[in-house]
């Protein structure tokens, strides 16, 4: 794991290109603390800056940015590949022996591109990556992102100079990066709590989307991504070729393919270990784990104060279960408002799920005691796993028959009771135990309930506030939504099409996101074994009735899961990794809070329609309503801005 940066100039690099591509490097320290290179061809107008987390091959041999064995290439590479020792033996059963200076996959990839071609390398690779590579002969950059987005890749051009990096960070060091706000990637930022890919919050800067290659050169500047392997074709080949074989079938196929995907992603050189919950994915890949382990695996999981949010005691129970050497980190609300202050400098493009605030703090954890660390991102994408599936799909069966004007008015009346009268409801609903409040479902429900269809609900659901538009000093708009990216899929169900919608746009902009910044803030590597893209592709194989039966989800991946843990163990409701941002707002952050809010401050910085932006705080403190989750993502824009 590591991070790499760099520039292609229209003209030949100055003396003091070398202190820059250093700044760059420096910039992203944290992603690369062990070591760290530069390389450049001043006339050809390229410079490669890396910093490196060695965790294969940790000696001098693995160093980056590294150049093939003809000279033709070099390469600068943020990932893992972890089928590279596979790829090594295909590579000699082609050339025969090859005398190889390292055992890094970086040495492996250089060679795959000289002998199989970027594209069919790419096709080859199981792994997370994000890469940079230039070809000396033809004077070609070339990037590359990882199929489902685990590595992030930032691009553009900024007047003559083509930028490029793992993060904005190391970008803003060169003297050539305009940083404009862009208004459309502020709307949507304010929308859905990131900024969606291919956007950036800059004017000029791109992510790089999953599973896309770009070629840019001196004498082809335009920038045309190309895909490699999609999300849509993933799903509609899965729907094509749907997996025929018997309940019990596809339970063991599901576990051989995972546990194939978890072995290559315990390949380590360093200590490794996993991020453990206690909840439904991150137990079955930490089962996975130990089932294929010679000793204890190590595991993590923090717990907080307050027991609306707190899942450690169920970790807990499941490592004894699983007899995984265990470690836990209980904070107090104290401790995780002190992390705020850093939140833009990690996250160094706006970004808004709160959860970012104990996944950096479990990462850290993790960090203590190990270099590498396995999660269960990805398993609610797959497996039918997010409430909101279920309950928007349900939604929409009670709804179609009821007349639009109905639901409007039941919609007005709900979201006209006030939150504390809500909450004061809820104390008297059996086995409520604080896992929520009634009043956030019920005030979400209402503004859905006008819904001309399901997918409309689904955006109701994703979206922070239904007029976005009107919080913003000048109004940017929503053309396309960000997970309809790719071409329409025939044959998907409702759900479904809310499953691909995530999998597009909310699981790499999202939840990869805050992975990955989280984990590199600390020099940890965050691997994911659901996203090995033949997990992916045999998931979407399987009808949705074995994700999702009899009001359970996650229906066939439990059926694996307990076939190593028991059933009792695991049957409670889902919980989030969420933080009480409500009672904060109202509470310990509303001095932060108003002084990001400050009315002639939001009016000098001409962002948002500081009057809008007032009425829906004053709304919040006098508990009227919760506006938390909309408040917070200007909040996050309002620090982040700061930070710049």
């Amino acid at each position: 794991m590591c991070g790499f940066a760099g520039f292609l100039s229209k003209r030949a690099l100055a003396p003091d290109a070398e202190a820059l591509l250093e700044r760059m490097g420096q910039a992203i320290l944290h992603r690369g603390p062990d070591s760290g290179g530069i390389w450049q061809d001043a006339p050809a107008g390229i410079g490669l800056s890396h910093r490196r987390l060695s965790i294969l091959d940790v000696s001098h041999h693995g160093h980056q940015p590294m150049h093939s064995a003809t000279g033709r290439y070099v390469l600068s590479y943020n990932g893992e590949v972890y089928n590279h020792l596979d790829l090594r033996v295909a590579l000699e059963a082609d050339q025969g022996a090859i005398q190889w200076r390292s055992s890094s996959d970086t040495e492996t990839l250089l060679a795959c591109f000289e002998v199989f071609g970027i594209e069919q390398t790419l096709h080859l690779c199981h792994g997370m990556f994000a890469l940079a590579l230039w070809d000396r002969e033809a004077r070609v950059l070339t990037l590359a992102r990882d199929r489902l987005g685990e590595k992030p890749l930032y691009y553009g051009w900024m007047a003559d100079d083509f930028l490029f990096g793992s993060e904005l960070k190391a970008l803003k060091a060169a003297p050539s990066f305009h940083s404009e706000v862009d208004r459309q990637a502020l709307g949507d930022f304010v929308r859905y709590g990131y900024v969606p890919a291919p956007q950036s919050i800059y004017v000029g800067i791109r992510k790089l989307m999953p599973g896309q290659i770009l070629q840019v050169s001196r004498e082809k500047p335009h920038l045309e991504p190309s895909s490699y392997w999609t999300v849509d074709a993933a799903i509609q080949a899965g729907l094509s070729t749907p997996f025929e074989g018997s309940e019990k079938e596809a339970i063991d196929e599901l576990e051989l393919q995972l546990t194939t995907s978890v072995k290559r992603q315990m390949i380590s050189d360093v200590p490794l270990g996993a991020f453990l919950s206690g909840g439904i994915d991150s137990t079955t890949v930490v089962a996975l784990m130990q089932a294929n382990s010679s000793s204890k695996v190590n595991t993590f999981s923090i717990g907080f104060e307050d027991v609306s949010f707190n899942e450690a005691h169920h970790a807990k129970a499941v490592a004894a279960r699983l007899g995984t050497n265990h470690e836990e980190l209980y904070i107090s609300s104290r401790q995780a408002l002190d992390i705020i202050p850093d939140l833009p400098h990690i996250w160094d493009e706006p970004f808004a799920d709160p959860s970012q605030i104990p996944t950096f703090i479990v990462s850290k954890l993790a960090r203590s005691k190990v270099t590498v660390s396995l999660s269960g991102d990805g398993g609610d994408e797959l497996f039918c796993g997010y409430n909101r599936y279920l309950v928007t799909a349900k939604l929409w069966r009670y709804m179609r028959p009821v007349p639009s004007a109905i639901r409007n008015s039941i919609g007005h009346m709900l979201s006209s009771v006030e939150a504390a009268r809500w909450d004061s409801i809820a104390g008297w609903i059996p086995g409520n135990h604080g896992l929520g409040s009634v009043f956030d479902k019920l005030h979400k429900i209402a503004g859905i309930l006008g819904a001309k269809n399901a997918d409309a609900i689904y955006k109701g659901v994703v979206t922070s506030y239904p007029d976005v538009d009107s919080l913003l000093a000048s109004p940017a708009g929503v053309s396309v939504e960000p997970w309809q990216t790719g071409g329409q899929i025939t044959g998907l169900c409702e759900v479904q099409r809310m499953m691909a919608n995530d999998l597009n746009s909310y699981l790499p902009s999202d939840i990869l996101t805050k992975l990955d910044r989280a984990a590199m803030a600390v020099s940890l590597e965050g691997r994911a074994p659901f996203l090995d893209h033949n997990v992916v592709e045999f998931a979407w194989r399987l009808p949705l009735s074995l994700k999702f039966r009899k009001g359970e989800s996650k229906w066939v991946l439990k059926q694996v899961l307990y076939r190593y843990v028991d059933r009792k163990l695991m049957e409670r409701p889902k919980m989030g990794f969420g933080v009480p941002l409500r009672d904060w707002l109202q509470g310990p952050l509303q001095g932060w809070a108003e002084r990001l809010l400050d009315q002639q401050r939001l009016k000098q910085e001409g962002f948002f329609n500081a009057t809008a932006v007032r009425a829906l705080w004053a709304e919040h403190l006098s508990g009227k309503k919760n506006r938390s989750t909309v408040l917070w993502n200007i909040l996050m824009f309002q620090a982040w801005l700061e930070h710049q």
